[in-house]
């Protein structure tokens, strides 16, 4: 079945773009047979490069009621990462959707008040998931700040009607072992750049790629305006530093 238009019922978009259900589900089911979880996470985020780079498509805020949305016609770089994490739990469309759920909602509970906002909120709310390795890959040179998540400096909130909340962040900051930090890292890994801001985790997110030519971030990227590979070591420099999540394997159903 190829749908090319948005399909509103039950508070739910689905806007497939060049994509179909019945093309998603052989992807699905295709990768459901790899066994490692970054090899599964590299070879479905391999279907995206080239999507188009598209920012606000999620639908709800603190006045208006949240929509369960499905765009790929276009992604930002978490709603990347989004589909990308929930399509490696499926093997269905049916079954994504809901790991959809899941992903982008504390306790698959759709509505603004309960959607990840921020990076570190999947280690937070999605533990069965992904795991925080910042510490594991960066060691001694890790650094621990406790951020007031949502908080501006002037005392607003980025993100009206979403709670303020304390968290300790890690990262590993620019030149600190770079090499020893590339060797440890991981395709499929999940990599976002640290914020210096107050209120924010990370300006950026995307997913490690390790080749034999080299190390890559494929993302969502809002200057090239698609998703493309971008090398990683490059890509890196001058920013403020890196915080990795790894999904776990047995976080598959």
């Amino acid at each position: 079945m190829n749908r090319n238009c948005d399909i509103i019922a039950f508070m739910e978009s689905i806007i497939w773009g060049g994509w179909t259900e019945t093309g998603l589900n052989d992807i699905l089911r295709e990768a459901a047979k790899i066994q490692d979880a970054d090899e599964r996470i590299a070879f479905l985020s391999e279907k995206f490069l080239g999507i188009p780079y598209k920012e606000s498509t999620l639908i709800g805020d603190v006045n208006s009621p949240e929509i369960f949305v499905v765009n790929l016609e276009g992604v930002d770089c978490f709603t990347f990462i989004d589909y990308v994490e929930a399509m490696r739990l499926s093997s269905s469309f049916d079954e994504f959707k809901e790991n959809l759920k899941e992903v982008r909602y504390k306790s698959g509970n759709v509505s603004f008040k309960s959607r990840n906002h921020f990076f570190t909120d999947w280690k937070e709310f999605n533990p069965e998931f992904v795991d925080d390795i910042t510490e594991e890959i960066g060691g001694r040179n890790v650094v621990k700040t406790l951020k007031v998540l949502n908080l501006k400096e002037d005392g607003s909130c980025y993100l009206a009607g979403i709670q303020a909340r304390g968290r300790e962040i890690k990262y590993i900051p620019p030149g600190a072992g770079d090499d020893f930090v590339i060797e440890k890292l991981k395709t499929g890994d999940y990599a976002g750049i640290y914020s210096e801001k107050a209120g924010l985790d990370v300006s950026h997110v995307g997913i490690i790629i390790k080749i034999a030519n080299g190390i890559y971030l494929r993302h969502a990227s809002s200057i090239k305006r698609k998703v493309v590979d971008e090398d990683f070591k490059e890509y890196m420099h001058s920013k403020p530093g890196l915080i990795v999540l790894r999904a776990k394997h047995e976080g598959r159903v």
